[in-house]
Formats: structure tokens, C-alpha cells, sequence
């Protein structure tokens, strides 16, 4: 499939969607019941997938590798969810919530499937109220929103900061009614080590047992990804450790095209890295931009008695302090896109500004505090504020947070189509392991939007065009010439690990990629930090076969084994992620080339020659990749550089 067949319907593009429904193919519901599902994931993407198709009437097998399926990662989402149901009459519109969308994705997102992204988000909503969402509510009882960056209305949906617990939870109950009535299967404790090709199209999956460490086989007529984003390619980052890019790239193996890995995003609000032995990051939810202002002090000297330890923020007057983003971006101030925040905190930093370690500014509450009370400010932050004590043993009632940018959402992905299948036929991805949505840079509370919007409102419409003429096909066995070979693949693979015998664990070299990335591939990239991340990841995979050790035993609970075929995985998606960075030469959104920039320092976009989705694909290990481009063509929305200063 080339990538300029995306299969987006004619049309306006407010009729795009509602015309694609009303002409595609459909299964009925006795022929629903011959035909079998691999939905690998149980986020809120995977889950609201596998359970819809389900209710549908389809057979699911639903996989993940934690040990039950409401431990997704999609939990730890605190914000909040944007819909366009425009309760504050402030101006919102489903129009407004695609443009904004299109507009802090910097131009580089796929119109028709952002378009329809907002014309499905209010669906969302009522769904997850009907499944007994507790989200917050206003006193007359409608549904509250709070502001969130990269937009001038209020609509993002919430619950305290544990909204995608709560949402995580209402899929989890669907997908457990359709595992009590036997139509999903649920396979905890597996990962997904290779996918099964047979006559082109995807038809089953390897899987390994994490706790026996046996080799498992499945089939089916189709198979859904739905396994999240590879932002532990910076080893530090605010995904849990457990989340991985191995389903991408075992998918580009096979055939199925990389797309805009370049575009990964530093998030503004983190926890500052404290030491060297730390394993992950801790995110402060974006949803504290709207009560808390940001700032580092206007004097250096003042910015180096307290890294000194000398002075404290609270001793810092507030004519001494530079709420930098209220004075760069005027119209949006603290809540301008993640991208831009990230960038504006380390331009402070870098310029000897930084607080703390000297990579960390401050968000203060002080000032809500004295406007709304304590109490009301508990009310909306108060698990954000007690994790932050927590972790920290500061109190952010009494004196400022510290925060940091630090890895944390992918923009790219598997490229998919309009439908959400991949290059290859019958292998569909959803949610954050796709490229599809967000463009250059995601705007906060859009991951969880279009998480379930794809499993809920999109797949189960666009998978049955696809299945439509697949219900004569009957069930495969997994005792196939083509199964037989993706298994000894993946017993080759793992045999070859376990047999390095070296002195180093996946963690080491693991922390040795992430400071490569995060150095030569983070918020600021040069031709020259590029070429330089290119050799050294060389440099590390050739130290990773020579040197990996892996304790214990293959055939049994081995998580360093699991590690390292994650990080094999991480090398190749980091190595991509560089090259991908290394051929757009422009800035825009996450994608910083400190040589393109504005005189102010903003991205600078070439719209002329990067006009497009950068798909890759795979030609074989340690060859060049080939470029293959999706021209992204925009009729609704005029494209123009943004601006968030008037």
C-alpha cells in the first residue's frame, strides 16, 4: 500500500465521516460470530476495542502484559479528556476542538481523521457517564470542565487527577461483562514477540508467557495493536517501565511503515530528575496551568543564592520574578502547548535562570490560594499535591513545585489509513502506537480522546469493511509452515540473547541510549547532534550484542530477558526516531532543528519541501530505511505559522 493511498472519503469534511459510515460494508450479526479478533492491549484504546467489537458479536482475544488488564498505562493519565460539548457556551464547537487540535499538531496531522476525532468526542463523553464515569460535576450538575493548554475554552473533562484511572475503569467493567459472557478471551501476562503473515495478510500473533516463559501461538482473522508509545527510548521518561515500542517494530519488520518518529514530546510539568539511579519520571498533570504560574527569578544572582541554597522561592519578591510564558505569550500565558512551555523552561535554564538542580523552574500556587481558597485548590489538585509531597517532601500548599520537561507522549507511530489499518492488510493499530492524530506535538487531554474514540467509535465501524468479505475464510490453525517460522524466529531470537554472556544489564545499556537520545535527540536538535546520535546508537547496539547479560533462565519468569528484548527494540526504534529527525529539515512543534528557528526563537516550518507524513520502511537490519511520503493536503483549516501570543 503506498502511503499516499490514505482511503480518506470525498466530501466535505464535516461529511467525510458520516458518508464513510453510510456506504461501508458491514457483517451481519451470525456472520459476526465466525470471524475472530486479536486485540493486543488493554489501554483505553485496546480495551473500549475489544470490548465493543465483542459486543458487536465478534470473538476477541484481548492480550496484555501486565497481570490484569486495568493495570494499562492509560491509568496513570491524571487530567483530564477534551470534548466539544461547549457547557460553558465559551465559544467551543466541534470545529474549534479540530482546529485547535490541527493547530498545536503545527500542520502536520491528517485533517479528516482529526476532523473526525472532535465529531466523535461528545460521544465519548456520554458513553463513559452511561458507564458511571465519576467525572467532576458543577453545582447545577453538569459536567465541569478546566481549561488546558493550546486552547481558549474550557473543555477538558475530568476526575480530580486520576482521570484515566476512572476512564481506564469504565472500559475495564465493559471488557469484564464481555469476558463473563464469553465473547473476549483475556490473556494476561503475554507480550507480543511477532506477527503471523499468511498470504499477505495478518492472521495470528507469537506471544510469550511472562510467567512460565513458554512460547504461545494464536490466530484469527484480523489483528488489532493497540500497545502504546516508545517514549522509554530516553530510558527517563513519564511512561511506566513496562511500556515498550517492540509491537512497532515488529510490525515494521513484517511490512508495516513508520511514521513521523520524530515527533515525540517533552512534557512541560515532570518531576525533575533527582539522581542517577532513578528508573522513571513522575508526570504533575497539565491541568495545574491553570491555577499555577509559572516562573524562575529575573535576577541571576537571585537564581544562583537559591541553587545555593542561600534563599528560598518564597524570599523572592513578586516584582523579582519572570513569569516567563505570561510575558512571551500574552494570550495564552501559562497555558500555551506543551511544546512550547518545554522549550520556553529550558531557553530559562540553559540561560542560567534555573532553580533547584538548575534544570527546574517553578509553578506556584501561591497566588490561586489567595483567590480561591485552600480548600477549593485541594478540591481540584489535592492527589496531584499529596504525590508531589510524596516525592519531593516539599509542600506545594506552602511553597512552589519544581518541575522539569521530560519525555512523555508519542506523536509518531505505525502508520495507519483512514480506516486504521496499516501497510498491512489486516493489521490495524489504535490509539498512541499509531502516527494518526496529532501531528507535530499533542495538546493535553487529546490522548485519551483519541484512545477511545478509535476503540469505541472508529474500529468497530471501519474493521467490518475490512471483515466483510472475510467470513468464508474459516479459523486458522496455528499449525502452519508460516506459524512454524515466526515461532522458531522468535526461539532463534531470544536463544541468541540468553547466549551474549556479557557483563552489562539491559538497564545499562539502556540508561546509555537514554542519555544519547535525550542529549542529541531531546528538546533541541542539530544536524550535527544527529549525525553524532546516529553513530552512537550504532556504537551501543554493537556493545548491546557483544557485551548484554541476561540472568536467570529463558523458560521461566525472566523480566531481565523481557528487558532486553525491549531494549533490541528500543535500539532500532531510537536509531529511527534520529534519521527521521535528521531528514526534516525544519522546526515544527515537538521537532525543534535549533538551525530553523525564528529570530524570537520560535520553529520555523518549511511548508514548501515537509508538507507531509514521513513514512518509513524497513529494508533489513542496519540498512537504510526507505522514505515513502503522504502528502497532507488542507481544505477546512488555512495554514498559517501559529501564534499564541495575541
Amino acid at each position: 500500500m503506498n502511503p499516499a493511498d490514505s482511503k480518506i472519503p470525498e466530501g466535505p469534511i464535516a461529511e467525510k465521516w458520516t458518508n464513510y459510515k453510510a456506504h461501508q460494508k458491514l457483517v451481519n450479526p451470525a456472520n459476526k460470530r465466525k470471524l475472530d479478533v486479536i486485540v493486543v492491549g488493554t489501554g483505553l484504546a485496546g480495551a473500549s476495542a475489544a470490548s465493543t467489537l465483542a459486543e458487536l458479536g465478534f470473538n476477541v482475544l484481548n492480550f496484555c502484559i501486565q497481570d490484569s488488564p486495568r493495570r494499562a498505562h492509560s491509568i496513570a493519565a491524571q487530567g483530564g479528556i477534551n470534548a466539544a460539548k461547549n457547557y460553558q457556551n465559551d465559544g467551543d464547537s466541534v470545529y474549534r476542538l479540530f482546529y485547535d487540535t490541527v493547530k498545536g499538531g503545527d500542520y502536520r496531522a491528517r485533517e479528516a481523521n482529526v476532523y473526525r476525532l472532535a465529531e466523535v468526542s461528545n460521544n465519548i463523553i456520554d458513553q463513559c457517564v452511561a458507564q458511571g464515569v465519576p467525572f467532576a460535576r458543577e453545582y447545577g450538575g453538569l459536567l465541569a470542565n478546566r481549561s488546558f493548554g493550546g486552547a481558549q475554552v474550557s473543555r477538558t473533562f475530568y476526575a480530580k487527577g486520576q482521570t484515566g484511572q476512572q476512564l481506564l475503569l469504565g472500559a475495564y467493567a465493559s471488557l469484564n461483562r464481555q469476558i463473563e459472557k464469553g465473547t473476549v478471551k483475556s490473556y494476561v501476562r503475554r507480550e507480543m514477540l511477532d506477527i503471523v503473515i499468511i498470504d499477505g495478510r495478518a492472521r495470528g500473533v507469537i506471544m510469550r508467557n511472562l510467567v512460565t516463559g513458554e512460547i504461545e501461538r494464536y490466530a484469527a482473522h484480523a489483528v488489532v495493536l493497540a500497545t502504546g508509545g516508545y517514549g522509554r527510548a530516553f530510558f527517563l521518561s513519564t511512561n511506566a517501565m513496562g511500556c515498550n515500542g517492540s509491537a512497532a517494530i515488529q510490525a515494521f519488520r513484517k511490512g508495516a511503515y513508520l511514521a513521523n518518529l520524530a515527533f515525540t514530546q517533552i512534557h512541560p510539568t515532570c518531576i525533575p530528575v533527582h539522581g542517577e539511579d532513578q528508573s522513571k519520571l513522575t508526570l504533575m498533570s497539565e491541568s495545574l496551568r491553570n491555577d499555577g504560574r509559572i516562573w524562575v527569578p529575573k535576577k541571576k544572582e537571585d537564581a544562583e543564592a537559591i541553587r545555593a541554597g542561600k534563599k528560598k522561592p518564597t524570599d523572592i519578591p513578586d516584582e523579582d520574578r519572570d513569569f516567563y510564558l505570561e510575558r512571551r505569550y500574552p494570550a495564552f500565558g501559562n497555558l500555551c502547548p506543551r511544546d512550547i512551555a518545554s522549550r520556553a523552561a529550558k531557553e530559562r535554564c540553559d540561560a542560567g535562570y534555573g532553580v533547584g538542580t538548575g534544570n527546574a523552574v517553578y509553578l506556584d500556587f501561591k497566588y490561586a490560594i489567595d483567590r480561591l481558597g485552600k480548600k477549593a485548590v485541594a478540591d481540584r489538585y489535592g492527589n496531584l499535591f499529596d504525590m508531589y509531597q510524596m516525592i519531593s517532601d516539599d509542600n506545594p500548599y506552602e511553597t512552589p513545585m519544581m518541575i522539569f520537561p521530560a519525555s512523555h507522549y508519542t506523536m509518531g507511530g505505525i502508520w495507519v489509513d483512514y480506516e486504521l489499518q496499516t501497510s498491512i492488510t489486516g493489521l490495524f493499530a489504535i490509539g498512541e502506537c499509531n502516527f494518526s492524530d496529532h501531528g507535530a506535538n499533542r495538546l493535553g487531554a487529546s490522548a485519551l480522546m483519541q484512545g477511545l474514540a478509535d476503540g469505541y467509535f472508529v474500529l468497530p465501524y471501519t474493521m467490518q469493511n475490512y471483515l466483510s468479505d472475510q467470513i468464508k475464510v474459516p479459523r486458522f490453525s496455528t499449525d502452519t509452515p508460516e506459524f512454524d517460522k515466526a515461532e522458531k524466529g522468535v526461539r532463534d531470537r531470544i536463544a541468541r540473547l540468553m547466549a551474549i554472556k556479557g557483563k552489562q544489564s539491559p538497564d545499562q545499556l539502556h540508561k546509555k541510549l537514554g542519555h544519547v537520545m535525550w542529549n542529541l535527540v531531546g528538546m533541541g536538535r542539530t544536524l550535527q547532534s544527529l549525525v553524532k546520535a546516529i553513530d552512537e546508537i550504532a556504537a551501543i547496539k554493537k556493545e548491546f550484542y557483544a557485551d548484554l547479560r541476561i540472568v536467570g533462565e529463558a523458560d521461566t519468569l525472566n523480566t531481565e530477558l523481557e528487558k532486553a528484548l525491549r531494549l533490541e527494540d528500543f535500539l532500532e526504534i531510537a536509531r529511527m526516531m534520529a534519521i527521521d529527525a535528521l531528514h526534516r529539515n525544519e522546526s515544527c512543534g515537538a521537532h525543534f532543528r535549533e538551525e530553523y528557528q525564528t529570530a524570537d526563537g520560535e520553529a520555523a516550518r518549511n511548508d514548501q519541501d515537509y508538507m507531509y507524513v514521513g513514512c518509513w520502511k524497513f529494508t533489513g537490519d542496519n540498512e537504510r530505511p526507505i522514505l515513502l511520503k503522504e502528502p497532507l493536503k488542507y481544505e477546512a483549516i488555512k495554514v498559517q505559522t501559529r501564534n499564541y501570543k495575541s
